[in-house]
């Protein structure tokens, strides 16, 4: 189910430019400066930022959050959670609760590349059923506004022992030897403060000011068009024509841009592009000329209807890549890392992924378990990923501005390859010799290797049928058939010794988890006798495709000494 931004998840041309770095020796005039310590600062009270300090609590760390704006966001923004985050939503306990917010949209099925509503369908985006889904996940999509969501994740991160800080402005950072000293503003009283963290995580927005201060940079075609957004309110039931629309991307000489329901009845809003080479403005967009363009994209010149506001800041659609994900102890994830046209549901899944994969990491880390070494493979990891993803954004987007669907149909992965199927080339994982070196592979014919997701599979268990998802998310967890010798007890005791979490489950006719058709060798592409490791993010860190005893265990535990760092 491809997706969609109510008012584009990228920046508003209007907005407060932080400070400087600040000089090493600045403090605030007028008495002492209040002083903090947090073993993670998040800068960005998004939707990445606020995941982050979600993933972070369950993994036992108590992250610290700061924003400048004084509140969660106001507007729909990002409405499509797609389901490999549900999945890491269901690792935390937080997927029911997530899906209770769910959007008015969130039956509708239909994405559209029209002339107008009323006009000639260009072409109708193909999305995977849900029976395509239930097939490689135990979750599906979940159409949720960015507004719902955003406040859902506050009050989790709250509840998990997340110091959560809006009206907070970070000045400045500084490193030291051991962490970061971040000098804040609270933007409600004037005060300044600081916050030392062992670690920071910049989710501050597609123009973040973190990373302008470490001086990452970004490449990609940058600025891809200007628009404008409005809403307004219409009947549009003949238009439709029995269609329920997720977006209807409208190209006509009269005007371009996307038309999206908001409660599903008579509420709408509309992103048109204009653009300032032609001499176009924002200001220009008056309510007579928001009434006749909107007229022009359902494609029904006497259209009553009413536009509820003609004054919206003005934003763009981009398209970058930070050069780094990360310094030494500073991570960017979400648009600070990655920006993308909204075409496809991408950018605030991408971004929820970049913290979840990065979460379990830190932990380990301030745990003294792993070396900092884990730390370098969260940007080995996930950048690729953000290339690929930028790049197929970008063909979804070629085809909104008029580009025909079979121009780019060669090189447009689906959606569900997408949101399944990426792969990490490089990272914390023992890699296989001769293992394929695409960034993706077909979920429906997962290959499980190292550095692939881990499939889902449907067990049988003694209450029930079991996903084999669930049964990733809080440490290590070691699959093993049930033909496989009694060398796992060596790997458990050296896990012990490392203090890792360590779960083995043993899969077969025999165990407490079986599979009926013997599917759990096939979706991992083992033999009789073999096993997986899994990372705490659902990806294998380590197979062997048989083995019964010897140095199977040795393997194994050389694995997840490396995954650590502790080599």
């Amino acid at each position: 189910m491809p997706g969609l931004a109510a008012r584009g998840r990228l920046h508003r041309r209007r907005r407060t430019t932080p400070a400087r770095h600040p000089h090493p020796g600045h403090r605030p005039q007028g008495g002492s400066m209040k002083q903090h310590r947090t073993p993670v600062l998040i800068v960005g009270g998004g939707l990445t930022g606020l995941s982050a300090a979600v993933f972070l609590a369950h993994h036992g760390v108590a992250a610290t959050l700061v924003e400048r704006h004084p509140d969660t966001s106001t507007h729909p923004k990002a409405r499509a959670i797609n389901p490999r985050t549900m999945e890491l939503y269901r690792a935390v306990g937080m997927e029911e609760r997530v899906r209770a917010g769910r959007s008015p949209i969130s039956g509708n099925t239909d994405l559209v590349h029209v002339e107008s509503l009323a006009g000639k369908e260009r072409v109708r985006m193909p999305s995977a059923s849900p029976e395509d889904i239930g097939r490689i996940s135990p979750t599906q999509w979940t159409l949720i506004d960015q507004n719902q969501l955003e406040p859902i994740l506050r009050e989790r991160a709250v509840e998990a022992g997340a110091d959560v800080r809006f009206s907070t402005r970070v000045d400045g950072l500084q490193e030291d030897a051991e962490g970061v000293l971040a000098h804040t503003t609270d933007l409600s009283t004037g005060e300044s403060s600081q916050i030392h963290a062992r670690y920071v995580i910049a989710a501050d927005g597609s123009r973040s000011p973190l990373r302008e201060m470490l001086g990452i940079g970004a490449h990609g075609r940058g600025t891809i068009t200007d628009l404008v957004s409005f809403f307004f309110e219409a009947d549009l039931t003949q238009a439709l024509r029995g269609r329920r629309i997720i977006a209807a991307y409208v190209n006509n000489p009269e005007v371009r841009g996307t038309v999206i329901p908001i409660d599903n009845d008579r509420r709408w809003v509309i992103n048109v592009s204009f653009f300032p080479e032609q001499g176009q403005r924002a200001e220009d967009f008056t309510e007579e000329r928001c009434t006749a363009l909107v007229r022009a994209a359902v494609g029904v010149p006497d259209l009553p209807l009413k536009i509820e506001s003609a004054d919206m800041p003005a934003w763009d659609i981009s398209a970058r890549v930070a050069d780094t994900f990360a310094t030494r102890r500073v991570f960017v994830a979400g648009d600070a890392a990655h920006v993308m046209p909204p075409t496809g549901a991408f950018g605030a899944s991408t971004g929820i992924q970049d913290a979840y994969n990065l979460a379990w990491k830190l932990a380990l880390v301030l745990s003294g378990t792993a070396g900092p070494g884990l730390l370098e493979s969260y940007d080995a990891e996930r950048r690729p990923v953000a290339e690929e993803t930028v790049r197929q954004a970008m063909l979804r987007f070629a085809v909104r501005e008029g580009k025909q669907y079979q121009e780019v149909a060669a090189e447009l992965l689906d959606e569900t390859t997408m949101t399944f199927g990426y792969c990490y080339r490089s990272g914390a994982f023992a890699a296989e010799e001769g293992a394929p070196d695409a960034i993706v592979e077909d979920p429906a014919h997962p290959s499980a290797r190292p550095g692939a997701r881990a499939p889902h599979l449907q067990l049988d268990g003694p209450e029930g049928p079991v996903s084999v998802i669930d049964l990733y998310g809080d440490g290590f967890t070691l699959l093993v058939d049930e033909a496989a010798g009694r060398w796992t007890g060596a790997v458990e005791r050296e896990a012990e010794r490392l203090g890792v979490a360590l779960k083995v489950v043993r899969i077969g006719r025999g165990t407490r988890l079986w599979d009926q058709d013997g599917s759990f060798r096939r979706r991992y592409g083992l033999l009789a006798g073999g096993a997986v490791l899994v990372r705490p993010d659902g990806f294998v860190g380590w197979r062997t495709t048989a083995g019964r005893s010897g140095p199977v265990d040795q393997a194994a535990i050389a694995a997840l000494r490396g995954v650590l760092d502790r080599v």
